[in-house]
């Protein structure tokens, strides 16, 4: 069975809330002041991003890191039940 990463699903919370918020992986780069490639790298799940750049980028999306972390913590709860069903199947 697959690990659960929580930096892929943070990952996948930041592209989500940056395409929904219409803007390119440069701009929020040069808003949260956050290098190009490293933000890429976060979004693909490659790397794990400290709090402060979390905020950062968080505050680039136009959104507060709690509602960010809550949209993360939502997605990591549906994984978990996901794979709690299959395995009791």
């Amino acid at each position: 069975m697959k690990t659960i990463l929580i930096r892929k699903v943070m990952g996948e919370t930041l592209r989500e809330l940056r395409v929904n918020a219409g803007m390119t992986l440069r701009e929020v780069s040069m808003a949260s002041m956050v290098s190009l490639g490293y933000l890429s790298e976060i979004e693909r799940g490659h790397k794990e991003a400290s709090s402060e750049v979390l905020f950062a980028v968080a505050s680039a999306l136009g959104v507060s890191l709690s509602d960010l972390m809550i949209s993360t913590s939502g997605k990591l709860l549906a994984l978990e039940a996901e794979r709690m069903t299959r395995l009791a199947a």
